[in-house]
């Protein structure tokens, strides 16, 4: 008898209803129940026998026998946090044409060059379209396994057999168990797939990279529990119109999160950035208005990036406010304190920020920085070229610390800035980094004065 049953299933949190809402009771999200068909589970004759793991006290483990395994691409390195870890699964999601499966099969690549047995498994591509990619990228494939398969039993029956170190799976919305009901994609099929996959990467210590698609608001496609089940997940990333890439990590069990690994997109596939500020900084001008330039920290590693505002009197009724790579409301924040704390008249003006180079600026620090182009650009008055900006900006004006600020000096004396304007709360008497100056200010009007003049003066008023 077939005690199969339709349920609503919330494709953001995974809540569960027997009818459809408009609105999740479980995330508050709307329009994100979707019917699926949840197949009879297994009665217990029919069950398999389970294999029980014995308990196992702490200090009689060895964490030495889970030893990374390093690629060679030092930038995916970073990003997992020192090399990839046995019986990981990890979960890699972006925009479809960004260049997910050109990097999983340099990364398959990579370990089989390193004398480790690789299966690729694809389920959107034949063996034949995957031979020309890899020919194009100059990889000769030994002990490079590839498998056109979507039936998940099927590739698990063939790894068994294969007995691999790394698996790749392109991607999860396309395997499928055939005893569920659902279309490959569905919710409880990307679930139980994914699930069944841990399952066999912790048995058999291989470790499984999973490429994943991800919707219109850049999340990754299917249920959230996705992202709990797994061990890593990161994000690659990229503007359509630039040749640069961004992995991003946003969870990992065995290392840093929020690491960032940068790659340029040529012909023979994606090559690692060895230098990225300079890359972020390259088309940048001298005096140019409305322009300057912050250090952030993605992850450990600081980068120098550029930040651009316009200030232009609005042809509306209502002002435009428009920020691209920082944070929108982090922008309107700013907006507000010139206009109370400077008398900057900016109800009138439309207001684009813009961070370059297609990195995002989601931490406080590039505050000041953000100022000083709006600054810049309404007076029409260029930032002091070896200028760096480095600050929170607080609703009273004030500029509170922010932390690490010894490794991003550092960085910028490395690509030749040579004035840094930091807050004074940040012990800058016990940081000294050769050829660069410090200089503290307790405010957002005094670095403005000092960014757009270069003299620090109390009577001198710029925007007056």
């Amino acid at each position: 008898m077939d005690k199969s049953r339709n349920v609503y299933i919330c494709s953001n949190c995974g809540h569960e209803s027997l009818k459809w809402l408009g609105r999740c009771p479980g995330c508050q999200e709307w329009n994100t129940l979707e019917e699926t068909t949840i197949a009879a589970p297994l009665g217990r004759k029919n069950a398999p026998a389970r294999v029980i793991s014995p308990a196992a006290e702490l200090s009689s483990l060895n964490a030495s026998d889970t030893t990374r395994r390093s690629l060679s691409i030092s930038e995916f390195n970073r990003v997992l946090g020192g090399g990839i870890v046995p019986g990981s699964l990890m979960l890699l999601g972006g925009e479809p044409g960004i260049g997910k499966s050109t990097l999983l099969l340099q990364v398959a690549a990579s370990v089989a060059q390193s004398g480790g047995k690789v299966v690729y498994v694809s389920g959107e591509e034949n063996p034949a379209q995957i031979k020309m990619r890899a020919q194009r990228l100059g990889i000769s494939g030994e002990g490079l396994f590839l498998m056109a398969e979507t039936d998940l039993n099927a590739i698990l029956a063939q790894l068994s057999v294969l007995c691999p170190s790394l698996v790749v799976i392109d991607s999860i919305q396309t395997v499928f168990l055939p005893e569920l009901e659902a279309a490959p994609g569905a919710i409880n099929q990307v679930r139980e797939s994914a699930l069944r996959l841990m399952q066999w990467a912790k048995n058999s210590g291989a470790s499984v990279f999973i490429a994943a698609h991800v919707t219109k608001e850049g999340n990754i496609a299917g249920p959230r529990i996705l992202e709990h089940i797994v061990d890593v997940v990161m994000y690659f990333e990229g503007e359509s119109q630039s040749a640069y890439r961004l992995i991003r990590s946003v969870k990992n069990r065995f290392g840093s999160t929020n690491e960032v690994g940068i790659f340029e997109m040529k012909s023979e596939g994606l090559v690692e950035v060895a230098n990225p500020s300079q890359i972020f900084l390259s088309n940048r001008q001298a005096n140019t208005v409305g322009s300057a330039v912050t250090a952030v920290l993605e992850g450990s590693r600081p980068l120098l990036v550029e930040v651009q505002a316009l200030t232009n009197t609005t042809s509306f009724g209502q002002p435009r406010r428009t920020a691209n790579g920082v944070d929108f409301n982090r922008t309107i924040m700013i907006a507000a304190v010139l206009s109370k704390r400077l008398s900057m008249r900016l109800g009138t003006q439309d207001i684009i920020v813009n961070a370059t180079g297609g990195i995002r600026l989601d931490e406080p620090a590039a505050d000041l920085a953000i100022a000083l182009a709006i600054a810049s650009s309404y007076r029409d008055i260029g930032v002091c070229p070896e200028t760096i900006a480095l600050g929170e900006i607080g609703l009273s004006g004030e500029l509170r610390t922010i932390p690490h600020l010894e490794r991003r000096l550092s960085e910028a004396s490395r690509l030749g800035f040579t004035r840094a304007l930091v807050p004074a709360g940040a012990n800058c008497q016990n940081i000294n980094i050769n050829g660069i100056q410090i200089i503290a200010v307790s405010t957002v009007k005094e670095a403005i004065k000092l960014a757009l003049t270069g003299v620090k003066t109390e009577t001198e008023d710029v925007f007056e």
